[in-house]
């Protein structure tokens, strides 16, 4: 099974940005634990990470045909990306929605979640495990 883990805006500064908010370990760090996590053994991942909302569209179409699978922490996009809850929902991808920290917790403008809907879940404040967590809920619902 192929399951590609999108990271959005400002996580390639994972382990520097707020660690008390985020944690310590860089994205790199994060992505090698999650290969290396006994559950993951048996899957195909894919990465992608980037800071620029089309890029991240792009990559989604581009795998729409190959993938069914999708692991995604969007960052500041989950708040009012529009264009990427389409991309998640045109694609077809059982998609999981994660973020490290408990968005429902924070500022206001953090609990709104545009891409909740065309998820399978929305996985909130369990840091790294999050990714984890995600994944499994894929694999029980395959």
């Amino acid at each position: 099974m192929k399951i590609i883990i999108v990271n959005g805006p400002n996580l390639n500064l994972l382990g520097e940005r707020e660690p008390e908010i985020y944690g310590s370990d860089t994205l790199d760090e994060i992505n090698d634990w999650i290969k290396n996590h006994d559950i993951c053994q048996n899957l195909d991942l894919e990465f992608f990470q980037s800071n620029s909302e089309g890029a991240i569209i792009d990559f989604l179409h581009s795998k729409r045909k190959e993938v069914n699978h999708l692991v995604i922490n969007p960052g500041a996009l989950t708040h009012y990306s529009y264009a990427l809850r389409d991309a998640i929902a045109g694609t077809n991808m059982k998609a999981v929605e994660i973020h490290l920290s408990d968005i429902h917790n924070r500022e206001n403008f953090r609990k709104i979640s545009v891409i909740k809907s065309v998820c399978l879940a929305q996985v909130v404040g369990e840091g790294k495990q999050g990714y984890i967590t995600a994944i499994k809920h894929i694999l029980e619902t395959k």
